[in-house]
């Protein structure tokens, strides 16, 4: 059995050394708490979480904020509220009915509000609630209950955290949607939006201090903004934070097809694809798909022996309880939020030699890594 593997030096001099998997918190503790929420990185680092993942957005006035999406609220093409892309409650609040409009996410219309057309102050006044309700119905008792949390606030929290824990706790941080927040985004007035999410995410880092490279990793679903991070950004702050290439288990990076780059995610996790990750980035996050996937006995495929061949370290996503989200040898019962055997799916990855895992259940991560570290 292979509980990760023995790193060294990695491309850009980001030297990472791991025995185990790091548990990587998905969005916090979010099969316990509505997610991206303080409760839920506070409690994802009570369960033995090793990485706290909040996904950034900016606000009117620039502020990074945590939210999975810049929509705080979707409508269906039938203006029913779409519940699992909503995650606050603007949709109830009537002073903001007006800010409903349509914007174009990565070449896809989306209806709903949108927190780059809310500044701090008024994101301030709306309340997270349960993503996924009818999935995860305890969670909907915490509804209303807490604010959508800046990007400070969150580092101050996992020092906070990591003092009275007694143990070092890291930041995982997403930019989301960076070409959309770079060129391609409007405001609800029709105006540019024009911000660098790495500027701004790597200039609050310094600004705390918190720019340990064991303590950090930045991660992105495009590439053109990891290679500005990698040759300019943190080289010009003098930083080594190690990068993370995000891909789909299919279509492509955003700025590849606004480039009219006709490379795809696919091309990213081939031995080519690792090697050109390897230029600028020190890991891959990836689907579960396509590290294990078919009926069991589950083998490996060849990516997590491609990646390691090329320095890069394979964080994968994303790992839930319920049914819905698990293989059908895993699932247990009809009802698709019943929780099924994520233990054995944990192990099953864990033996294939990944590197991290993105869990909203961390405490069955931390329980998993412990019992095959053992």
């Amino acid at each position: 059995m292979q509980a990760g593997h023995p790193r060294g030096p990695a491309v850009g001099g980001v030297a990472r050394v791991s025995s185990r998997p790091i548990v990587i918190a998905h969005r916090g503790a979010s099969g316990y708490r509505p997610e991206h929420t303080l409760a839920a990185y506070r409690l994802a680092a009570e369960q033995g979480a090793d990485f706290i993942e909040p996904d950034l957005v900016a606000t009117a006035d620039g502020v990074l904020v945590a939210r999975h999406e810049n929509a705080l609220a979707v409508l269906s093409a039938d203006g029913s509220l779409n519940r699992e892309d909503t995650s606050t409650d603007v949709h109830a609040r009537p002073e903001f009915a007006a800010r409903l409009t349509t914007k174009s996410i990565d070449g896809h219309a989306v209806r709903g509000w949108f927190c780059e057309d809310f500044t701090l102050a008024e994101l301030r006044t709306l309340r997270a609630v349960e993503r996924l309700p009818a999935l995860r119905p305890a969670n909907t008792a915490w509804d209303g209950q807490f604010t959508i949390p800046t990007f400070d606030e969150i580092i101050e929290l996992v020092v906070t955290l990591s003092r009275d824990l007694g143990r070092r706790i890291g930041l995982y941080p997403e930019t989301k949607h960076p070409s959309f927040f770079a060129h391609e985004g409007r405001r609800l007035d029709g105006g540019p939006i024009a911000f660098d999410l790495g500027e701004a995410l790597v200039a609050r880092l310094v600004a705390h201090g918190f720019t340990d490279p064991s303590r950090v990793f930045i991660q992105s679903f495009e590439t053109a903004n990891l290679r500005e991070l990698a040759t300019r950004i943190l080289p010009r702050a003098g930083l080594r934070i190690p990068l993370i290439q995000l891909v789909e288990a299919d279509g492509a990076p955003r700025d590849f097809e606004l480039a009219g780059d006709p490379r795809g995610y696919a091309d990213l996790v081939t031995p080519a694809g690792c090697e050109f990750v390897a230029g600028y980035a020190q890991g891959l996050g990836v689907p579960k798909t396509l590290v294990l996937d078919g009926p069991p006995p589950r083998t490996p495929g060849r990516l997590v022996a491609d990646a390691h061949a090329q320095g890069l370290d394979i964080h994968v996503w994303t790992f839930r309880a319920e049914n819905r989200f698990l293989p059908p040898h895993l699932q247990r019962g009809p009802a698709p939020a019943a929780h099924g055997d994520l233990a054995t799916e944990l192990a099953e990855f864990i033996d294939a030699g990944i590197d991290g895992m993105f869990c909203d259940f961390p405490d069955l991560g931390a329980t998993a890594v412990l019992s095959r570290a053992r």
